[in-house]
């Protein structure tokens, strides 16, 4: 354990990688780890997840975060495992009993970003940097701007950070700035004083400082350090130096190679400088240790071919397994509903302009790099380094600030994906450039051609122009994230189970091919990538989302239903916050007040119409919170969303099931949410970051294979198990789809995984029933001899089966051949 007073000194990293190619997981269970859920819990609960089938337990981060965290994502400390969680040698027990249960772990890594904590001496790097400004040895760990801010008094050309972290203005607060020692404090902040400042006058002292404090609101505009999106209390780490790389990795990369850890999830490689040189400095670094990488794609992108890695961390795998059991036209139609509902909205005539999901998107962008939108700091940025391109190339001169402002914002506008992939001294990915290019919209503004030259790295090398191309792809996935994923998917809510991370709203809905053909290319591509459900970042759960999907399969009646309950609740905010009230009652219900209100809190101030983080509308949120209280209270309504729920149920299980087998058994690697594995309800974070009670999971493991009508959690539960189980005992084969013919056709989906197993899952539940059921419907299993249900122990023979039959106990259906396991 280091002393507080001076950093972390880790041992070097191992030289030599662990013996051996790294063994891909079959399943991971992501463990969420916690002061309230420590290394020792994990241990305790290693006897349950071998049981259950997984091979791999997927950890939060592990380095030590600030006080209390209850994620792990603000590192303050690279040198130690955290000892809020038990400490290093904690993990090393985790890992034995883990290991005595044939089970590795895999353990999520945080390249980007460290804490900028409360005290901030925690953050001991951090705290020598805002000491001895750009001469300390750890100036070079963070991205600072530091010709952003005048410097010093005895310095104005070194320039200084600004910190954001008065609760007023200067002049207002400078009454509580205590001095104390060689410390300066300002309530529960601790920060370093320069050497030799001590005995100066307060307003002396605080122009001598190499940081300056500054009023909260003045991040926006005036930051100067680069941030995890707009999050002032995360400081983005230059992980592209080597010695920053080495010093920040060195723990984890010295428990690889003595065989503790066997994985990494890389957390948001969108943010890094340079994603693919930092995925082959770690490869080299442990020799090949199966990685995955948190990388959101967007529409029909892929990962980048020449990124080392194993795949992604399953956001691609979810919006397909959910858009394959979605009703697309339902969806359209429940936007139209959704938009009627809202105030007499017109139809949206097809070509005549972009889908609403769409506008919302590039207006959430739009708002993020606006004058004073939340990103501003992170364009003027880019205008400053354009500038200083111009001054020294007579050839990029004289494109105005202003100009070069307005061309930066419509790029990061209209740019599709999170980044584009452009690296200094290469040409730029096609598939970016001509994204990059699209932005523009056609547009031959000299000051638009140059600044998309810039950002694709076209005009040659550079300190300034290199540092352009970098900065602009970490920007615009800052801007993707917080314009579309936290603020479009909270305004746009038509079906609100489409608004996860990487997905289109505005494309709802999968065709069973178009399902087959991405499984093959992930098989073929990506085979071991992981695949996900539910995550700790998914604002619904895979269930909740679940039930969500029936509404779209009777999207007129839903509607008519919204609007009754609207009705008998009286006049609210504003219709929008009850179509999402609606929405989310029937995602989590039974549902209590306080989650109830707090998720349409966080909703609403995501969303930042009526009301935001930064400027809070007090009335407003509190007429939110008491229209949810009293709709839980209302006597007359409780009841009919109660029963909505309940006559949704048979559907919405064909749907929990059906997910949870295509997750189990579609190409890549299943990683489960903790709790998962029984039906979850949760909403977004924090509600879906709770201490899961996995003893409690292990008791009903015991006889989970003993049927009972309507358990529905007995249900997933043995199915999960089933599949893991089949998963571990032996490799599945390669990936064919299988049609089925007949009535009910279109409502089967099917596939073999080799010779031996098939999986058969209800798709769009409410419609087969609709439509009279599977009537004649039947599948053709193939081969000879016969076939075994295992999750009935049925047995069918080969050829063409009704449907009926197969699925006469559950909605899903996964078949081995007779006598395998």
């Amino acid at each position: 354990m280091t002393s507080a007073a001076e950093p972390a000194q880790p041992r070097p990293a191992a030289t030599s990688p662990a013996p051996g190619p790294p063994a891909a997981p079959t399943a991971s269970y992501r463990l969420q780890l916690q002061p309230g859920f420590t290394l020792h819990d994990a241990t305790a609960a290693v006897p349950y997840l071998a049981a259950l089938g997984v091979s791999h337990l997927h950890l939060s981060p592990l380095l030590e975060a600030t006080p209390g965290s209850t994620h792990g994502y603000d590192t303050v400390d690279h040198g130690r495992i955290s000892e809020q969680l038990g400490g290093e040698g904690a993990l090393r027990s985790l890992a034995a009993a883990a290991h005595r249960h044939g089970l590795r772990l895999i353990v999520d890594v945080v390249p980007n970003h460290m804490a900028v904590p409360v005290p901030e001496r925690l953050n001991q790097p951090l705290w020598q940097v805002l000491r001895d400004g750009p001469d300390s040895p750890y100036a070079h760990w963070f991205d600072i701007d530091w010709a952003a801010q005048p410097g010093p008094t005895d310095a104005p050309g070194r320039g200084r950070v600004l910190l954001p972290l008065l609760g007023d203005r200067l002049g207002a607060v400078l009454d509580q700035l205590v001095v104390d020692g060689d410390v300066l404090r300002y309530h529960q902040h601790e920060l370093p004083l320069r050497p030799g400042t001590a005995d100066l006058p307060l307003t002396g002292l605080l122009a001598r400082q190499w940081y300056r404090l500054a009023w909260w609101r003045l991040a926006r505009t005036e930051l100067n350090y680069r941030r995890f999106f707009t999050v002032n209390e995360l400081i983005a780490v230059r992980v592209e130096e080597p010695e920053v790389f080495a010093a920040t990795h060195a723990v984890l990369l010295r428990l690889h190679a003595e065989g503790v850890v066997d994985g990494f999830r890389i957390d948001h490689p969108d943010g890094l400088a340079d994603p693919r040189g930092y995925l082959r400095r770690l490869a080299r670094a442990s020799g090949g240790a199966y990685t995955v990488v948190e990388k959101i794609l967007t529409g029909d992108e892929r990962l980048p071919a020449d990124w080392p890695v194993a795949g992604t961390t399953g956001y691609d795998a979810l919006r397909r397994i959910d858009g394959v059991l979605t009703d697309r036209a339902g969806a359209d139609r429940l936007a139209g509903a959704y938009e009627d509902f809202l105030g007499g909205h017109p139809a949206r005539v097809p070509g005549a302009g972009p889908h609403p999901a769409v506008a919302a998107a590039r207006h959430g962008r739009a708002d993020m790099t606006g004058p004073r939108g939340e990103l501003a700091a992170e364009v003027e940025r880019l205008v400053r380094c354009a500038l200083r391109i111009g001054a020294a190339e007579p050839a990029y001169a004289d494109h105005a600030p202003w100009q070069l402002r307005a061309a930066l914002r419509r790029l990061l506008t209209g740019y599709p994906a999170y980044r584009p992939y452009a690296r200094p001294g290469e040409p730029a990915p096609p598939g970016s450039a001509a994204q990059l290019r699209a932005a523009l919209d056609g547009s031959a503004d000299p000051t638009d051609r140059l600044v998309a030259a810039l950002a694709l790295g076209e005009l040659g090398r550079g300190t300034d122009r290199d540092e352009f191309c970098v900065r602009f792809a970490q920007t615009a996935a800052a801007v993707a994230a917080k314009g579309v994923e936290d603020t479009a998917f909270y305004r746009w809510n038509a079906l609100p189970g489409l608004n996860e991370v990487g997905g289109e709203p505005g494309r709802p809905g999968l065709r069973p091919a178009e399902f087959h053909d991405w499984c093959r290319y992930l098989e073929h591509r990506w085979p071991h990538s992981m695949t996900a459900l539910s995550t700790h970042d998914t604002k619904r759960s895979a269930d909740a989302r679940a039930r969500l999907a029936v509404l779209a399969e009777q999207p007129e009646a839903w509607a008519a239903e919204a609007a009754a309950w609207s009705t008998a609740a009286g006049p609210g905010p504003d219709r929008d916050g009850d179509w999402l009230l609606w929405h989310t009652l029937v995602a989590a219900w039974p549902i209590d007040p306080d989650r109830l209100a707090a998720a349409l809190l966080k909703s609403a101030r995501e969303a930042k119409l009526r009301t935001s983080w930064t400027a809070p509308d007090t009335g407003y949120e509190q007429a939110l919170a008491d229209r949810a209280r009293a709709v839980l209270a209302e006597p007359g309504l409780r009841p009919r969303i109660e029963g909505l729920v309940h006559a949704l149920a048979p559907y919405a299980r064909s749907n929990t099931l059906a997910a949870a087998l295509l997750h189990l058994t579609i190409p890549g690697v299943p990683d489960l949410y903790q709790g998962s594995e029984e039906p979850l309800y949760t909403l977004v974070d924090p509600d879906n970051r709770g201490v899961v009670d996995l003893g409690a999971l292990a008791v009903r493991l015991t006889d989970s294979a003993t049927a009972r009508p309507g358990d529905l959690a007995r249900e997933k539960l043995h199915l999960t198990t089933t599949a893991l189980h089949l998963r571990r005992s032996r490799p599945l084969g390669p990936y064919r789809p299988l049609t089925a013919v007949g009535g009910g056709a279109d409502h089967l989906l099917a596939f073999a995984r080799g010779a031996d197993v098939v999986t058969a899952v209800t798709r769009l539940p409410y419609g087969l029933e609709r439509a009279g059921g599977w009537r004649d419907t039947v599948l053709e299993l193939p081969g000879g001899g016969s076939w075994t249900d295992r999750l009935t122990l049925r047995t069918h023979p080969a050829g063409a089966v009704p449907v009926t039959e197969l699925l006469a106990d559950h909605p899903v259906a996964l078949l081995t051949r007779r006598g395998e396991k």
